[in-house]
């Protein structure tokens, strides 16, 4: 699919004021469930990659809009809230790492961008330099691979940047490049290793004891350090996670992600169902980025084959893609399809459909 033919209706109809809602009641979005700064974080790297693409105002708006949201998620002390109810309260003081890693994986996203206002990337600045100095404490290796994905943007803004540091635009975005952004990469990294040591075993290749969600964010994370360390230890544990996922997830010749409900504990087998949108977003940016990384079209060839799970190469052979709305069905059940369209769902998918067209331009490029 190219991105011209995106359908971005449902985009709009789930978004206010506010922000993006979380939840919709088939394609009606459900008020009642509020807003999230997970979704809002997703929702920003939808905007800045579809304005971007197009050159559009209303997606510069919807930026302006979630990047507002993420703002005021933010505490004081860098860290983010992340449920707010229909009333506008937020219903926690302190989101999960996971919830600080999106954010920051969204924030810096948005600071690479060339496209983007000063004004824009200013406020990036102000959050990223609030948030960066509870980088050291994270504790969770999700937090940790979404905080290094993130980061890694931060650092190709840092290096492509040209602009006169004395340019009058610049505000706090330039008090970015006075930290060692690559130093607090190589602490993620290696603890990210440190964990996967710890836990790996005969037939047992990965981060925790369990498969569970937000996997394909370990390796990509880690190709990331590769990228910018060039050290070994990164790409071997990249290499060899990414296989012990790969048998997992194409066990049956086609994308198939570890069930939610159970999970795949160590000794037991993968749950069946249900299968996430999320997961084959994730894992198509993985290849992705790892196209991009090394140029190897095995990369390319697995991220179009994991996207494809949204049009009919899943366990149902069913699309998970509403085509009158735009919108992507909640995932793949024991008893058929989830016809919700939430946020997570819809925004998963125009993340990846977005970058496949990116990269396969640049695979013309380098042709």
């Amino acid at each position: 699919m190219n991105s011209t033919t995106l359908n971005t209706n449902h985009l709009f109809n789930l978004t206010d004021n506010v922000g993006i809602y979380q939840h919709s009641k088939y394609s009606v979005p459900n008020l009642k469930e509020g807003y999230t700064t997970d979704d809002n974080a997703r929702a920003l790297i939808v905007a800045v990659a579809l304005y971007e693409n197009y050159k559009d105002k209303k997606y510069l708006d919807l930026i302006y809009r979630y990047m507002s949201f993420l703002l005021h998620a933010q505490n004081e002390n860098g860290k983010f809230r992340n449920f707010m109810d229909y009333e506008r309260n937020f219903k926690d003081k302190e989101g999960t790492e996971d919830c600080f890693g999106r954010a920051i994986w969204a924030i810096g996203y948005t600071l690479a961008d060339k496209n983007i206002p000063w004004g824009i990337k200013n406020t990036c600045g102000h959050m990223m330099i609030r948030a960066l100095p509870d980088i050291r404490d994270l504790k969770y290796v999700r937090g940790m691979a979404y905080t290094l994905i993130g980061l890694s943007y931060v650092d190709l803004y840092i290096k492509e940047s040209t602009v006169d540091n004395n340019n009058e635009n610049m505000g706090e975005v330039f008090s970015i490049k006075t930290w060692d952004i690559k130093e607090l990469m190589k602490l993620l990294a290696d603890r990210l290793v440190d964990k996967y040591k710890e836990n790996k075993d005969e037939g047992w290749y990965w981060y925790e004891d369990i498969v569970t969600y937000g996997n394909s964010v370990f390796p990509w994370a880690l190709f990331e350090a590769y990228n910018i360390f060039e050290e070994e230890k990164y790409l071997n544990v990249a290499q060899e996670s990414l296989k012990f996922l790969e048998d997992i997830y194409f066990r049956n010749g086609y994308f198939k992600p570890v069930g939610c409900k159970g999970w795949y504990k160590k000794g037991s087998k993968p749950a069946d169902f249900d299968e996430q949108p999320i997961e084959a977003s994730e894992t198509a940016l993985m290849y992705f980025n790892a196209f991009k990384i090394f140029n190897d079209k095995y990369f390319l060839n697995m991220g179009i084959q994991t996207f494809n799970w949204y049009h009919g190469e899943n366990s149902l052979k069913v699309k998970l893609i509403d085509e009158d709305t735009g919108g992507c069905y909640d995932g793949i059940t024991e008893n058929g399809i989830n016809l919700n369209e939430g946020a997570e769902s819809l925004l998963s998918y125009l993340m990846v459909a977005l970058e496949k067209d990116k990269v396969q331009n640049l695979q013309r490029a380098w042709q």
